[in-house]
């Protein structure tokens, strides 16, 4: 990977497109955004992958981030709070726990900041009726 240096920021020139990254969300998006959203993107693939490995198939699926930053430590990220909304037909609780746990132990992301990021996931659980 490659950046380049900007007046408001930074570019990178990536295989699926340009991101601008810059502190000011004028210009491009903010570098806690591309935490959470990286946090929330790989345990969501490893998570989708897990429940087609299953075969259990769902309707849609929604993630709230939720983040806590440190007001005294330059706005640190502390704490990231992800809210999963699963919808689909005849769903079972334990099988999408048991898949979004195995999902987070196989997040590299995640397995990375783990230490000094606290993460939690919530699971909501809405089933469809015909």
């Amino acid at each position: 990977m490659e950046f380049y240096l900007k007046k408001a920021g930074v570019r990178a020139d990536l295989a699926y497109g340009t991101l601008d990254i810059s502190g000011n969300e004028d210009y491009g998006y903010r570098p806690y955004e591309l935490m959470v959203a990286s946090v929330t993107g790989c345990i969501a693939s490893v998570f989708g992958k897990l429940l087609d490995k299953k075969l259990i198939k769902i309707d849609d699926l929604k993630i709230t981030a939720n983040v806590e930053r440190s007001p005294q430590d330059l706005n640190k990220i502390t704490a990231i709070d992800l809210q999963f909304v699963v919808k689909g037909y005849r769903l079972k609780l334990d099988q999408l726990e048991e898949c979004l746990e195995t999902a987070r132990e196989n997040c590299s992301v995640i397995r990375t900041i783990e230490d000094s990021v606290k993460i939690t996931e919530r699971l909501t659980l809405i089933n469809l009726s015909h």
